[in-house]
């Protein structure tokens, strides 16, 4: 399916975090149909995604949780992406990055390792007593403040493939046209607010973008956040 985008620089485009997920919520609403909205599952990805996530929840009056994700780093420079790992799913390779650097499937081994356990750390952080995602035969909308490489969010689709999800949307407030074509051939739909003519970073759409606390994403999961 075509991702749903519109053009534009992108530049201070949202208020904050809660007016994204305001607008997105919008969008949606827009396309989808009564059943649809009464049984979508929105999944947020920690930390900032959950914001998001709880801001459209609480405007199309659907159910709101958390998708955990750990980027696959490398301990020298942690910002390139060798891949991403998802509560419940399986580790998903950038396998460009992973020839370029020469990594070795011991090396591999380690750096998945340490994603998982992150992972987990993060599921006693911010889903504290749930019990683990069940997504079987739900429409499950995965929402993020953004994407750059898509990594997360590809380990996130996977995750819900895994956990048989009927549908998957992925919904973001801004990302690169590249990131989107990628993410469209593995998501059953995209939609996408802002897709910069010219893309420098998922902060420059945002007039704040500060880091939300732990406290903050577990105020918008339990319904007292975002609103």
């Amino acid at each position: 399916m075509t991702p749903t985008w519109a053009s534009g620089r992108g530049a201070r485009t949202f208020s904050d975090r809660a007016d994204a997920g305001r607008q997105l919520a919008h969008v949606l609403l827009a396309g989808w149909t009564e059943a649809e909205r009464a049984v979508a599952l929105l999944l947020g990805l920690p930390r900032g995604g959950v914001i998001v996530a709880a801001a459209a929840a609480a405007e199309l009056g659907a159910g709101l949780d958390a998708v955990t994700v750990r980027k696959i780093s490398l301990p020298r420079n942690p910002e390139v992406a060798v891949g991403a790992f998802a509560a419940g799913g399986e580790p998903v390779l950038n396998d460009s990055v992973v020839h370029a650097e020469e990594l070795r499937p011991a090396d591999l081994d380690v750096l998945v390792a340490a994603a998982v356990e992150g992972v987990r750390a993060d599921e006693a952080r911010y889903r504290p007593g749930r019990t683990p995602l069940d997504v079987a035969e739900r429409f499950v909308v995965l929402i993020d403040d953004g994407a750059a490489t898509g990594a997360t969010m590809r380990a996130a689709i996977a995750a819900m493939r895994l956990g048989r999800a009927r549908r998957v949307l992925v919904a973001l407030p801004v990302a690169p046209r590249e990131t989107l074509l990628l993410l469209e051939r593995e998501a059953d739909e995209v939609v996408c607010l802002q897709r910069p003519l010219l893309f420098r970073a998922v902060g420059w759409a945002y007039a704040s973008f500060a880091p939300p606390s732990t406290e903050q994403v577990a105020r918008a999961l339990s319904g007292r956040g975002a609103r």
